[in-house]
């Protein structure tokens, strides 16, 4: 009698976490929270950092409202995270527009680890704003209401710890990337790398951690490597329209292809084995701008541009680290050059090739579904 009545308070748990849109699932909470709280990042923290940048250069009454723009940007990069996690996440109105609140307070209590902060404070808020919402006649300050309280007291109690091993992880990367600039450059752009092109987002992960640094310039590497890779790779079956899809979109596309023959994954993680070890050894590139463009790679140019607006005007976290700006030399463009764009495509080509004549690789492999 108890195992049946069990039975039931479980189905009826599944039936109301049905109706209120809750699910516990890794696509829910890793793919769509992770990618939420990127886009949300980018609209905020990252387009601020390139306006920033541009405003230092233009002098007068237009550069001064530009710096103003970007300030207010940082101010709300929180929000911005909550905002965007909870829109990917199907959240009913108003427990979306509650999230405002609990990524600003999450996001100041994280510290450093802000970002990480707020993504986990986030899901668990909306948890909870899903429970209540819309099954009270006052919906309007019943949701609202639970969904800040229970946001901002988890913030009050989990969010500094939260952003302290953030911070932490993070700084144990970028020491030991320091340390050991050959094999870490190898693992962080194998790493990341492959993250990006997974349907998770490493632009999350790198904002999260904080990698900035020569840490965040392995990631770059990675990240380019299987961007520009992945596009040179499928040229022949996917042609322009592929190039510039994959090179500057992203390389998620070719995701069910690489599920039905993981090996075609093989010449750019190469290429990005290659790349990263000569980022950190041979031309010493850092990433000093905000630390989610270690991992966007060529999406939208975004990569490249972090490493840009970092050497002439350093993001908050890399001058935690005692990172300066810089007036880039010929040795700093031509790293740049070769490691986002050059030497990704070419390894890439090649490995591909040597593939394709083995019988590894056949032609088709790489097409682009749908």
């Amino acid at each position: 009698m108890a195992k049946q009545e069990n039975r039931q308070e479980t189905a009826g748990s599944k039936t109301y976490f049905q109706q209120q849109n809750i699910e516990f699932s890794f696509d829910r909470i890793a793919i769509k929270g992770l990618g939420g709280m990127a886009h949300g990042l980018f609209a905020s923290l990252l387009i601020g950092t390139i306006i920033r940048t541009i405003g230092t250069f233009i002098p007068g009454a237009v550069g001064a409202f530009l710096l103003e723009v970007a300030g207010y940007t940082s101010q709300v990069q929180g929000a911005a995270m909550a905002l965007a996690i909870g829109y990917s996440m199907g959240c009913p109105p108003y427990v979306l527009y509650s999230l405002a609140t609990v990524g600003l307070a999450a996001n100041a209590l994280g510290g450093g680890g802000g970002p990480l902060a707020v993504y986990f404070i986030s899901l668990i808020a909306i948890f909870f704003g899903k429970l209540v919402s819309k099954r009270t006649p006052v919906d309007l300050i019943v949701t609202p209401t639970v969904t800040i309280l229970s946001g901002v007291l988890l913030a009050k109690f989990l969010a500094p710890p939260i952003g302290e091993i953030a911070v932490l992880l993070g700084d144990v990367i970028m020491w030991a990337t320091n340390q050991q600039p050959f094999l870490m450059g190898i693992l962080v752009s194998v790493i990341i790398g492959i993250v990006l092109t997974l349907p998770i987002s490493s632009a999350a992960i790198c904002a999260a951690l904080g990698l900035v640094g020569l840490a965040g310039g392995a990631a770059v590497a990675g990240c380019c490597a299987q961007m520009v890779g992945f596009a040179v790779c499928s040229y022949r079956e996917n042609k322009a329209n592929g190039l510039a899809s994959i090179g500057i979109g992203t390389s998620m596309l070719l995701v069910p292809n690489l599920l039905r023959k993981p090996i075609l994954w093989l010449p750019p993680t190469i290429a990005a084995a290659i790349t990263g070890p000569i980022a950190t050894c041979i031309f010493k590139l850092h990433m000093n701008g905000a630390p989610i463009s270690s991992g966007m790679g060529t999406c939208g140019l975004v990569g490249p541009i972090g490493v840009v607006t970092g050497w002439l005007t350093p993001g908050e976290k890399a001058v935690e680290h005692g990172l300066t700006a810089i007036t880039p030399g010929a040795m700093d463009w031509l790293g740049l050059i070769l490691i986002c764009f050059v030497l990704p495509a070419v390894l890439s080509w090649v490995i591909s090739e040597f593939m394709r004549k083995k019988g590894w690789i056949q032609f088709g492999d790489y097409k682009l579904v749908g």
